[in-house]
């Protein structure tokens, strides 16, 4: 940043400009073009006459799902300034740029739960009854100590570990199996049209998100090395049996879920992402930046 006394450089007006083919410029486009839709557009209306037909069970259990959907999207959208923040300290417009629509996307997928809530479950309640211990430790400390740990530590290895937590784990394991399972089950059985969409829409905006993380964290790897991988090592093994452990108290609620659900394809739907992650951080060890940069 510059000091008193000293011109502003704007990397837009230098030579060169914005890099228009870099990896987050290249998903600013995407988001630009798939991420245009509004909460307030779909009609509710079929999805709300298949709610009245469901058994108390169901409409528990989608009511379970759909407070850890909501919970989940609400506490991304509030802990996501800081790495923003840190991006645009370290002058990275491209990464910057992207993550705007990011934290737009975020805040999205919160009002479209809550219209579903509002608007088919009609329910009012308190559901944080549904947040349990896994889901707590995950939500209500690791990702808010992790993503405000930025305000005064925008370290590579404090940033390696906030996108682990925050794409890896939150998105990459928890948000990307629990909406592929929801897709999958109204697809089968179906019913609620509208959310069927709204789920499809959610799962194209965080796959652009855990494309970020990704090459966000390979960076990270590719230019600061080991130090910075044995964080990402930690962190992820760390947090991976909080996730699986979400997985289980969901089931345990319950003596057989409807819809068709089944614990073993959540679990290994996750662990399947989880390792696919891994293994793509893991081989910028051996790559140098600029091809990081340039993949």
């Amino acid at each position: 940043m510059a000091s008193a006394g000293q011109a502003r450089v704007f990397k837009s007006t230098r030579v060169g400009g914005l890099d228009f083919e870099s990896f987050p410029m290249r998903l600013f486009q995407k988001a630009k073009k798939f991420g245009i839709w509004d909460p307030q557009s779909f009609d509710f209306s079929k999805d709300r006459a298949d709610w009245e037909s469901f058994s108390p069970e169901q409409r528990e259990v989608l009511l379970h799902l759909s407070s850890l959907f909501l919970g989940g999207e609400e506490s991304v959208t509030l802990d996501l300034l800081p790495l923003i923040g840190v991006v645009a300290e370290e002058g990275r417009l491209e990464e910057e740029m992207y993550l705007t629509s990011f934290l737009w996307e975020e805040a999205k997928h919160v009002e479209v739960f809550r219209r579903f809530l509002d608007e088919v479950a009609q329910d009012a309640s308190d559901l944080t009854r549904f947040h349990g211990p896994c889901y707590q430790a995950i939500f209500y400390q690791e990702l808010p100590t992790a993503l405000g740990r930025l305000r005064n530590d925008p370290s590579p290895v404090a940033q390696a570990e906030a996108s682990v937590t925050y794409n890896l784990i939150v998105e990459g394991v928890l948000a990307e199996t629990g909406y592929h399972a929801y897709f999958q089950m109204l697809e089968a059985n179906d019913v609620m049209p509208a959310m069927r969409e709204v789920v499809g829409k959610l799962k194209q905006d965080e796959s652009r998100h855990l494309a970020y993380g990704v090459y966000l964290l390979s960076r990270l790897v590719a230019e600061h090395g080991d130090e910075v991988w044995e964080a990402i090592d930690r962190r992820m093994n760390h947090l991976l049996p909080l996730a699986l452990g979400m997985i289980d108290e969901m089931f345990a609620a319950y003596d057989e879920l409807p819809f068709g659900l089944s614990m073993d394809d959540f679990v290994m739907f996750a662990t399947a992402q989880f390792q696919k992650r891994y293994e793509r951080v893991a081989k910028a060890r051996e790559q140098d930046l600029e091809e990081i940069v340039g993949t």
